[in-house]
């Protein structure tokens, strides 16, 4: 194993980035992924002539142009935009909260009225800085929109009710006085061509990198520790030191995905189901993300929920509980000399693609480049 600069642990996009870079500067890597595919969370798979997004949506956005660049190496961008739409109880409102959104809930056709009718609704609140979720959104949008459009669904996404949410949670929430239907600000915006898992296999497909599934790291952890100079580990922190200090707590997803008999079952990519009574949070419509004009569609219905040990771990709780405890795994790790801890889990905070990419970047200029 000394022939081995790095053994990366995770196969997901900060581990490949870092992987790629590492190789390219000639240092020798290592990377082995539990799961039977390389990818990570951001794998696609064909289906049907159909790129289906096996663990849930990711569309590809960025301010950053050295980033776009980036990413744009390994695969061809397409210009789809994300207009997701709520469907509450049946009614359709559009996303993110905009004058469409508006017009149709109250009626109103200018910005005027609309922040009229926002600021006659907040004055519940009656001048109070917002202390949890629920406050938060209603001094953004009003208690309306906070009662069919956020209220039930983050209930399901978090499993919390919203007054035991912090309200940063929702304080970067986009709110548009304009009919403007695209939900993020970014300048760069869109999907590969062909799904992302090939961005990934590009990134490994190296002379200087070796990959491995369906290898498990904990089963043998002694043994990577003790044969590997450096490790890059994207799993789960807590795991990492066996939760001797305690479990933080992540939200999990379950899919159920199915293929359909006809060309077009909802006309938009992403649909959010925001009342209580519907148990799953949204459904993704795979072929709008690449505009595909198949006979037939699949669909995606996803459930957030409580994870427990054997789950696949997708959002860290960033609740003051948390990101104590976080705190504190996080100064074991810096006494690891040997270790790097990469990711969304790694670093328990909830990354954006693009950040995942600007942190692995930044860590290889630290490792490798220093």
């Amino acid at each position: 194993m000394s022939t081995y600069d790095y053994l990366v642990v995770g196969s997901g996009l900060f581990g490949a980035v870092f992987a790629h870079e590492a190789a390219k500067q000639g240092k020798k890597v290592k990377v082995i992924e539990k799961r039977e595919h390389i990818a990570g969370n951001i794998y696609t798979k064909e289906v049907d002539g159909i790129q289906v997004h096996q663990y849930g949506a990711h569309i590809f956005h960025t301010s950053d142009k050295a980033i776009w660049d980036y990413i744009n190496q390994f695969a061809e961008f397409n210009r789809y935009t994300n207009s997701p739409v709520a469907n509450y109880k049946g009614e359709i409102y559009n996303l993110p909260f905009n004058m469409n959104t508006f017009n149709k809930l109250w009626g109103v056709v200018t910005p005027q009225e609309a922040q009229e009718k926002i600021e006659e609704q907040r004055a519940v609140l009656a001048g109070k800085t917002p202390e949890n979720l629920e406050e938060q959104a209603i001094s953004l949008v009003g208690t309306d929109i906070y009662e069919k459009l956020i209220k039930d669904y983050t209930m399901k996404q978090w499993g919390k009710e919203c007054t035991e949410l912090p309200a940063f949670i929702i304080r970067r929430l986009p709110v548009r006085f304009t009919y403007d239907n695209n939900y993020f600000n970014d300048t760069y915006q869109g999907i590969p061509i062909g799904g992302y898992t090939q961005i990934i296999e590009k990134m490994l497909a190296h002379d200087n990198i070796d990959v491995e599934v369906n290898v498990d790291f904990f089963a043998d952890k002694e043994y990577y520790m003790s044969e590997f100079p450096k490790v890059v580990f994207t799993g789960m922190i807590d795991q990492f030191f066996n939760y001797e200090l305690g479990e933080l707590e992540y939200r999990s997803l379950r899919f159920e995905t199915e293929s359909l008999p006809v060309s077009n079952y909802q006309g938009n990519a992403v649909v959010n189901y925001t009342d209580a009574e519907t148990p799953y949070t949204r459904i993704i419509e795979h072929k709008h993300f690449e505009f595909g004009q198949q006979d037939s569609t699949i669909i995606t219905k996803e459930y957030s929920k409580t994870w427990t040990k054997g789950d696949e771990p997708y959002y860290p709780v960033n609740n003051d509980r948390n990101n104590k405890l976080y705190k504190a795994y996080k100064a074991l790790a810096e006494q690891e000399e040997k270790v790097i801890f990469g990711g969304r889990l790694g670093h328990y905070r909830y990354y954006d693609m693009h950040q995942v990419i600007a942190a692995a970047l930044q860590c290889v200029r630290n490792e490798v480049l220093d």
